[in-house]
């Protein structure tokens, strides 16, 4: 879970770091009362690709740190990471009220297709690392 939660953490890091780069160097409009504001909207198409550069390295850290890594063991991990990212997403950004705060339209029907691309591209990256690994 380490290498899951280490990519989970950098990628929204550098999600924040984007959108307030956004704010303060390119003047965008910040989020308000009616929306997250043009920053943001800006940044969505990049999420995805910070998950495919960041989840994949994951993904082979640990495969390649299994005593005997399978395909199997890969394809459970894929499960386990994109099931434990849909719920904790849902909890992180939806359901704790914080500054960031999304309506579960906001996060799931207007980030579409970039939250779909994501939550496969943390499913496939431990089978992306296997695929290193052997």
């Amino acid at each position: 879970m380490l290498w899951f939660w280490a990519a989970y953490v950098v990628v929204t890091f550098i999600g924040c770091m984007h959108c307030i780069f956004n704010i303060y160097v390119l003047h965008m409009r910040p989020m308000d009362e009616h929306g997250m504001g043009e920053a943001y909207e800006k940044t969505k198409p990049w999420h995805p690709l910070y998950n495919l550069l960041l989840y994949p390295v994951a993904g082979w850290l640990y495969m390649r740190g299994l005593p005997d890594p399978t395909w199997q063991a890969a394809l459970w991990t894929g499960l386990l990471w994109a099931g434990i990212c849909i719920v904790f997403d849902l909890v992180a950004w939806v359901l704790v009220k914080h500054p960031w705060t999304l309506s579960f339209k906001e996060f799931y029907v207007r980030y579409q297709p970039w939250i779909s691309m994501i939550y496969v591209i943390i499913f496939i990256a431990p089978l992306m690392g296997y695929w290193f690994v052997k």
